[in-house]
């Protein structure tokens, strides 16, 4: 089977699939492309394997020779699982490499079912808004309800409006609020989810890949912000509709069951996001804000006879993994 990278003809678009013990949800999304790919002519898929250690392997490559998709897919096993940004970049790189890279690339998580016309109206956005580096779809569940997906970058004011989760911080903080009401309309926004992403060439040739620092969480958004920061605009697309079975890789943020204790490279993540992007004292800042605001809800959730939907010990957890306790060196980036 040859790699998506190899061809010898320019191809609009590549499609990065990367997978972690999610094989039925990766082949599900991958027949979900069918129609994507008679609708973008010469696109190509890749997916790689963040080295499940189950029968993924056999069970998509299988799926790829049976179901006839080796003339647009193909199949990468990786040695390791380094995490979300590591398996992209594992399958970007060498076709960023080649001597005829895509105009655009679109990563795509295992466990989305894409919509018809969603990625033609992705690259048909792009085609017409040369300015723009990067674009997201419309996330949504099986029932059409419109997920979070174009959010504003995390600062003090979010982290604040996170801590303390009342009606009138809120409502004092919403033109700041990491996530603002979902478009109904094409706008420019500051990041979008992962889940469905699609990125100019010419923004990896500016800024690099995703910083592989981060294990899982957060590099989306550090990705956006440099971007950003290199002068490319970051577009919310709700034509392109795209269906989003939350957290099945990680199970965290699987909103349809009870809260599970975050991982540790959760904080991590987050961390590392503000001491990279806005130094020692400003993350400081935001942990004191966070974990301030969220103690006090813990009290007032109690006095008030509120459900618990919190993961267990967060505030522990968060406290213990702050810059208080973990310090402010982080690991160099990590985006070649």
């Amino acid at each position: 089977m040859s790699n998506a990278s190899e061809s010898n003809h320019p191809y609009p678009l590549l499609v990065v699939i990367v997978n972690y013990r999610t094989s039925s949800l990766t082949i599900d999304c991958l027949r979900s492309l069918v129609s994507e790919v008679q609708s973008l002519p010469g696109m190509r898929v890749v997916v790689g394997d963040n080295a499940s250690g189950d029968r993924s392997v056999e069970e998509i490559s299988s799926a790829i020779a049976s179901e006839g998709w080796s003339e647009w897919a193909s199949f990468v096993p990786l040695d390791r699982n380094g995490g979300f940004a590591f398996g992209n970049n594992a399958l970007i790189r060498p076709a960023l490499q080649s001597t005829n890279p895509p105009p655009y690339f679109l990563l795509l998580n295992p466990d989305t079912i894409v919509r018809p016309g969603a990625l033609k109206a992705l690259v048909d956005f792009m085609d017409s808004h040369p300015e723009a580096g990067i674009a997201g779809s419309r996330l949504e569940d099986p029932d059409g309800t419109p997920q979070e997906s174009a959010f504003r970058f995390h600062n003090l004011l979010t982290e604040l409006d996170f801590g303390w989760r009342t009606g009138f911080i809120s409502k004092l903080l919403a033109n700041w609020a990491a996530a603002p009401p979902i478009s109904q309309e094409t706008c420019q926004t500051d990041w979008v989810a992962g889940a469905s992403m699609i990125v100019r060439r010419e923004v990896f040739e500016k800024i690099g890949l995703m910083d592989e620092a981060y294990f899982m969480y957060c590099e989306e958004m550090d990705f956006c912000l440099q971007a950003n920061k290199a002068g490319w605009s970051c577009w919310y697309v709700p034509e392109s509709r795209v269906v989003h079975l939350v957290g099945q890789s990680s199970g965290v943020t699987d909103t349809k069951k009870p809260a599970k204790r975050l991982p540790t490279y959760w904080f991590d993540s987050r961390r590392r996001y503000f001491i990279k992007n806005y130094g020692l004292v400003y993350t400081a800042l935001t942990d004191i804000s966070w974990a301030s605001g969220f103690a006090a809800w813990r009290v007032r959730r109690v006095l008030q006879g509120k459900p618990d939907g919190d993961p267990p010990q967060l505030l522990k957890d968060f406290v213990l993994n702050s810059v208080f306790f973990k310090g402010g060196k982080i690991e160099k980036s990590k985006n070649f």
